[in-house]
Formats: structure tokens, sequence, C-alpha cells
């Protein structure tokens, strides 16, 4: 995961375009369109599970219908990138990933067998059922996700925009050393992070609702009243605030990335550093993807199972698109002198190979 989002954020810094104006300069267009066709449909399917899970963990806080909770988030995740400055937005999102320390703090209330969890994180049991790889390709895909590719290249390019002292390193090489060193430090703690959460949700997830028998779960709500005979109200509430919270998070990325790519593809100005009257397509497009994910909820979408059908689709589609990444970051005419060491190298195709194996087995055990 570090290694495919540090390539990701070099190949932005260094040519100061985005993920998907390199491809479409080094690929046929035809590709990068089906490419980004995917993303875009699994960018809205992901967008309107998140906001159906914020409104049911809302309701639990707060009862109102879920509706009104689903329109109210849509509506401030769309305002945000479209009326704050870039400053302004980024300092919120970074802000917001405090909540995902309720993650940490549900785990402290309840109780963790942590040898049978070492055990399991150590040596995982496999097993050559079918219902087993999906979920392995779906918590793959729902952690070196194709949006956080687009996202990381595109908030490279934006800072260049926004630090008039900064500009891509292709003209100006002489910003290299303190721009990579950043790239390794930031990616390498946000990674660390992020996985440090999936793991203190699904170790929570496992000391509780798995423990119990409790194996079917349709909705959040459901998932955070599960927990209260089981951990407490504290419990709740906490995982209901982290729902909440993750959703703030990834509702922007997610409509966001989806207009970063089709922007580039179509050659649109792009960039939430430009003023919305000088990017209207692009905020259109954030405005359109936010729109469809909610009008999901109105067919009575069930949102953890659309979030783990997201995740297979991702983790499907990164593969091809990894591949398509490495093969551009090692390519002189892309990143000149910056084109990535060999340690970088390896790791990110050892992480395209590993995707690819685990879409493979679904498929074949899917037959």
């Amino acid at each position: 995961m570090v290694a495919i989002q540090a390539i990701s954020a070099r190949i932005g810094r260094t040519t100061g375009k985005g993920i998907a104006a390199n491809l479409r300069a080094h690929y046929p267009v035809w590709l990068v369109q089906i490419i980004v066709s995917l993303l875009f449909i699994a960018n809205v399917l992901n967008l309107g599970a998140d906001l159906g899970a914020m409104a049911e963990a809302a309701t639990l806080m707060a009862p109102l219908p879920a509706w009104v909770y689903i329109v109210l988030f849509a509506l401030v995740c769309t305002a945000g990138q479209i009326f704050l400055q870039h400053a302004q937005y980024a300092a919120a999102l970074k802000w917001l990933t405090a909540s995902l320390l309720a993650y940490f703090a549900t785990l402290c209330v309840v109780h963790v067998s942590w040898g049978e969890f070492f055990k399991g994180l150590v040596w995982p049991h496999l097993t050559l059922d079918r219902r087993f790889w999906l979920m392995v390709v779906a918590i793959l895909g729902t952690t070196i996700s194709p949006y956080l590719f687009f996202w990381q290249a595109a908030q490279e390019v934006e800072d260049t925009k926004a630090e008039p002292r900064r500009e891509p390193l292709l003209q100006r090489p002489a910003q290299a050393p303190d721009a990579l060193q950043r790239i390794r430090v930031d990616t390498l703690v946000g990674m660390a992070l992020s996985n440090l959460v999936a793991l203190a949700i699904m170790a929570t997830a496992a000391a509780t609702l798995h423990e119990q028998g409790i194996r079917e779960i349709e909705t959040a709500a459901q998932a955070a009243q599960a927990l209260r005979p089981l951990a407490g109200e504290a419990a709740t509430a906490l995982f209901a605030l982290g729902i909440i919270g993750t959703g703030l998070l990834s509702v922007p990325v997610l409509a966001g990335s989806a207009a970063y790519a089709l922007g580039e593809v179509r050659r649109w100005p792009v960039g939430l550093s430009r003023p919305p009257g000088h990017a209207k397509a692009f905020y259109g497009a954030i405005a359109v993807a936010t729109l469809l994910g909610a009008l999901e909820n109105v067919i009575s979408l069930k949102p953890l199972e659309a979030l783990v059908w997201a995740a297979v689709l991702n983790g499907v589609v990164a593969a091809p698109i990894m591949a398509l990444i490495m093969l551009l970051a090692v390519l002189k005419s892309t990143l000149g002198k910056f084109s990535i060491s060999r340690r970088l190298t390896v790791a990110g195709w050892i992480a395209t190979g590993v995707m690819g194996a685990a879409s493979i087995v679904f498929a074949l055990l899917s037959l």
C-alpha cells in the first residue's frame, strides 16, 4: 500500500499532472476511458453505500428519517469541495481523521482475546471457500483502492498550485529531495494509520459479533446496535461516530477522485484550487457523482452489502490499473531521472501480483 501510494504521489509531484492525464498520454484513449468508467461506477456505488451507512449511524444518535441525513451529508460533502478554498478544505479533511480514533476507543471497551488475535494475524486460516476469497478481494480492494491512486496524485498536483514556490519536479528538480522525503513520510504514516484502523474494526467485530454467532449484518445501524448488549452503550456510540466520521472523509475523496479522473481524460480544467466558475464541468462531476450516490439509497440499497461489492469491484479493477501505473513509473519519458527505484519497483509489482492473484482465485472459485 505504501509503495503504490508513494508511486502515485511521485507521478503527480514530478509531472504536475494526475494519474488519468499521464495514462492518457501513454496509453490508448479507449483503454483509459474504460478504466475511468469503471472507477466512476465503483466510486458512485461506494459513495452511495457510505451515505446510507452514515445516515443509519446518525439515526442512532438522533432519531430522524434516514433520508434527511443522506441529503444533509451529501450537501455538506459537496458544498465543502465547491465553496471552501483548497487549503481550508484540506485542513478540514485532516481534522476529520481524528474521528478514526473512535475505532481505537471502541476496541478498548470490548474484550479481545489478544492471543487469538495475534495468532490469526500472523497465521491466517486459508480456505478455498468462495465467500472467503470474496472477502479477501474486498479487503484488498478497500485497502488498495484505485480511487486512492488518483486522489493521491491529484493532491500532489493541487499542492503545487496552492504553494507558489512549488513546481513539478521535472521543471524544478532542486525541490526533489524535500518533496520526495515528504512523500515517503506522508505515505508511510498515513498508510500505517489506515491499516491500524482497519485492524481495530475487524478485531472489534471478531471479538463481539463473530464470537456471538452474529454473521448476517445488513446495515451499519444493525452493526452498531449489535455491539450494545455485547460491549455496552459506549461501544455503540463510538462505533456510530466512527462510521459518520469515516464517511465524511471518504465521500468527498470518492467524488473528487472520480471528477479528477473524468476531467483529465476529457481534458477539462480540473482542481479544487480552481474557482467553481473556472472548472464548471469538474465541480459538476463532483455534484453528479454525489447525487447518484444519494439516489442509490432510494432503491432500497443495503449499504453494507453494497460496500462489500464496491470493494470487490475495486479489488478486481485495481490490479490492471496498478500494472499500468508501474509501467508508467519506470519510464524515463514520464518521470525523467525521478523514475522509481528498484526497491519501490519490486514492492509495487509484488502488490500488483497479490491483487491480481486474489482476483483470479476468486474468479476461478466463482465459475
